[in-house]
């Protein structure tokens, strides 16, 4: 499912998030990714401030593809809490927070916390014969205490690991060098002393300007695997550090060690300015490589015995296909199977599983299996199988080549009638309580957290319109630590966030009808009334344009809410406002990676668009970023722009048994009245997401699983 910035965190991050995800996140941590894990390995460490690096200075290595690095380092005064992904083979990006010991945080804040961004693109991989060259910046966003940007080469050599460069900014202060790019223009020759101080903002004033000072360092191998020498030359003699922050430097040579303590744990430690002491710890987890052994039940044999009755094998392809079967039919030589896919992240392992089941229960007479795959009732793709070919296939690998270019893919169309075999049941109920957590972490408040029971219900009404609803109750908390600090003249729309969480430890959370409908071959449409979200009741409406299998869609939506009152309960504020989007989605064809932009009118009346770049691995984990800008201009206040970031993790990685649920991890430095959408439960381009092939045919192996 596609996660972006049209499900806002609030104050408190992701919503509907399991306890249970986030205990395995952190406690399986260690044995989730690949046993290949990077840490011990030349070239591969996470520098003081995050990002491959040595121990100040960056390096212009990479870590593979998917790599997450969350990473802690101590350098009196100073604690960084870093958290970096590898979102492709040639662009490393992440976020930290330098928490100033010897400071204050100001009026309201003991703690001095300072956000930044950096980014660092790779811009020639290493041959035999020349190094690896790689451009970034530090810091790029905010106040920019920590600016810097930087050039660097580095280069192996047997258990070496060269690196040199030379930066400007933090970098850059020993001023070993006046402007590299003077000759350029003027502009270069001066390093603007002022900054975003509204926070947010990207002060390309800076940029590559003023003098600049060189750095280097060396790693190496030890014949003892796990440990990891370092020696660096670094660019700052702290003689102009944020806020007036001196601090005495004896040498610029550093010299420090990482011993990796598992595949995806180390610690270092060094001796840097020398005269002072640096420890810290970084965890990996390689995010395309997620995968965990899976205990499902296994595919029937194709020589089993046959169901009492079709209604029994509309069971057995829930239990061990993992569809829910809405209608099975046969015409002529062919048997439809009319489901929505519930388990298996694979429509091919779907497929591959319920061929069985039907064959085993087939007459003679039936040639070719055919499965008709919606959602919500909207019919989205259909798939074709030989018999004979599968079976073929199924009893021999070499027989596959015949059974996979059989299967025919396409758009579902609309069906006549056949002779119905099983109808499943209009009206369904379901719930599920569970515990769960909203989380925020970034803000100037810190950490927060809501432990809370959910208690989550539907009732089917038919295959297209359904009643959901949550009632959430906190069972622990420190939403004490919740402080308003913005300075805006906007409406009020989401910075009363804490008003609603602190008035009622018990809340209708959301209650809506929504309902869904297929307008024409590639339209589709969706409608929904009710409490809409913990803050917002109203009525909306939703349109999406699909063709099957294209890289594109559009949609737009329109929205009539009210505000809803603190104890989130039934009663409503004064506050009412139309919202709305046009909303264009595109699979770049780079990268994997989808782009979505959205134009229209947020909860506060201001008007502008959002732009949201997530990536999909094969793992199912999906990382992605988003930025909203609108007329709100000053506003907005602190922040300047919405922006956060964002990973799905399939809960499949974690656990032992099957699943296409998703627990989500958001990170929203600031909550703002600006650029604030509305946090709708469905959305269709979510719930029509197999009318792509996607991977469906690099996944044909896990027709056999």
């Amino acid at each position: 499912m596609h996660s972006s910035a049209s499900n806002p965190l609030y104050r408190l991050g992701s919503r509907n998030l399991s306890v249970y995800s986030l205990l395995a996140v952190f406690t399986l941590w260690p044995y989730l990714a690949l046993a290949n894990g990077t840490a011990g390995q030349l070239g591969t460490g996470q520098s003081d401030f995050g990002g491959v690096g040595i121990m100040q200075t960056p390096t212009a290595r990479m870590h593979p593809l998917g790599e997450m690095s969350v990473s802690f380092s101590r350098t009196e005064p100073y604690r960084r809490y870093n958290v970096f992904f590898q979102p492709t083979e040639w662009f490393e990006g992440g976020f930290r927070y330098v928490e100033v010991e010897n400071r204050r945080g100001g009026e309201l804040f003991d703690r001095n916390l300072d956000k930044g961004f950096d980014a660092k693109f790779r811009l020639l991989e290493e041959t035999r014969y020349w190094p690896q060259f790689a451009v970034g910046a530090r810091d790029i966003g905010g106040t920019t205490l920590f600016g810097a940007e930087y050039f660097v080469a580095s280069k192996r050599w047997y258990d070496f690991d060269f690196s040199a460069g030379f930066g400007w900014g933090y970098l850059g202060n020993a001023g070993d060098i006046t402007s590299p790019l003077g000759w350029l223009s003027d502009r270069f020759d001066e390093r603007s002393s002022s900054s975003g101080s509204d926070g947010g903002e990207f002060n390309t004033g800076q940029f590559f300007s003023g003098p600049a000072a060189f750095f280097g360092g060396i790693e190496y191998q030890t014949p003892w695997n796990p440990l990891v020498l370092q020696l660096e030359y670094e660019g700052n003699d702290y003689a102009n550090e944020p806020q007036n922050n001196n601090q005495t430097q004896e040498s610029r040579f550093n010299a420090g060690a990482r011993l990796a303590i598992s595949d995806n744990t180390e610690l270092h430690a060094g001796w840097q300015r020398g005269n002072t002491a640096m420890a810290g710890i970084t965890f990996n987890l390689n995010l395309a490589g997620l995968s965990q052994v899976k205990d499902d039940p296994r595919p029937i044999a194709l020589g089993a015995e046959p169901q009492a009755d079709w209604a029994a094998v509309s069971q057995v392809l829930n239990d061990n296909a993992g569809i829910q079967v809405e209608r099975i039919s046969r015409q002529g030589d062919s048997i439809t199977v009319t489901a929505q896919p519930e388990r298996f992240r694979s429509l091919a392992q779907s497929e591959g599983r319920a061929n069985r089941i039907l064959h085993a229960q087939a007459d003679a007479n039936i040639d070719s299996f055919r499965f008709d795959w919606q959602e919500r009732g909207l019919p989205l793709r259909t798939s074709v199988h030989n018999r004979e070919h599968f079976v073929q296939a199924a009893t021999s690998s070499d027989l596959e080549y015949t059974h996979r270019y059989g299967i025919y893919a396409q758009a579902s169309l609309k069906n006549s009638a056949g002779e119905t075999l099983y109808e499943a049941p209009s009206q369904r109920f379901s719930w599920q309580l569970s515990p769960q957590i909203d989380q925020n972490f970034g803000g100037p408040d810190g950490f927060l957290y809501r432990l809370k029971a959910v208690l989550n219900a539907e009732y089917q009404t038919d295959p297209n319109g359904w009643f959901s609803g949550s009632l959430a109750w906190t069972l622990l908390d420190n939403l004490d630590n919740y402080e308003y600090i913005a300075d805006s003249d906007l409406p009020r729309v989401r910075t009363f966030i804490g008003e609603y969480l602190s008035e009622s430890s018990f809340g209708v959370e959301h209650l809506q009808y929504t309902r869904t409908a297929k307008l024409s071959d590639n339209v589709y449409a969706m409608g929904y009334g009710g409490l809409l979200e913990m803050m917002y009741a109203g009525v909306g409406t939703e349109l999406l344009y699909r063709p099957f299998d294209a890289p594109w869609a559009l949609g737009a939506d329109v929205n009539w809410v009210r505000q809803r009152a603190f104890d989130q309960r039934f009663d409503l504020r004064d506050y009412s406002t139309w919202t709305g989007h046009l909303n264009a989605y595109i699979e770049t064809g780079i990268e994997d990676v989808l782009a979505k932009v959205s134009v229209g009118r947020y909860l506060a009346g201001d008007v502008g668009a959002t732009l949201d770049f997530s990536r999909e691995f094969e793992s199912g984990v999906r990382i992605g970023a988003w930025g909203t800008w609108t007329d709100a201009g000053d506003d907005f206040g602190e922040g300047s722009f919405d922006k956060g970031l964002y990973l799905a993790i399939p809960l499949d990685a974690f656990f032992t048994f099957s699943s296409r649920d998703r627990a989500t991890l958001r990170w929203q430095p600031l909550t703002r009245d600006g650029g604030a959408r509305l946090n709708r439960q469905y959305e269709l381009y979510d719930l029509t997401q197999e009318r792509q092939m996607g991977r469906y045919w690099e996944e044909y192996n896990r027709m056999w699983r």
